[in-house]
């Protein structure tokens, strides 16, 4: 097992040393989640791939209605609001 000490600045930001960037296959830009265990511990890992991840990254079809773009932009919405729900059970 390897050790490595880093500072938290002031922002609440730390650098993720080379040898963990490269262990989880990460590069500039890419995502970590920072997971909080129950046993205590904390751990970094690659995302899983969600459909929040991906939003936005197809372009829309042309011919794409009104009624479709409000299905998604609603559908965001109940997901935010799951989310919020979830983090005040926290």
């Amino acid at each position: 097992m390897k050790e490595y000490q880093t500072t938290i600045s002031s922002k609440g930001q730390i650098t993720l040393p080379a040898d963990a960037r490269r262990h989880l296959g990460l590069r500039a830009s890419d995502k970590v989640m920072v997971v909080l265990t129950e046993d205590g511990k904390v751990e970094l890992r690659r995302p899983r791939f969600t459909l929040e991840s991906v939003f936005g990254s197809v372009p829309s079809l042309p011919n794409q209605s009104d009624d479709f773009e409000r299905e998604i932009e609603e559908a965001m919405e109940e997901r935010a609001e799951e989310l919020v729900r979830r983090l005040r059970e926290e």
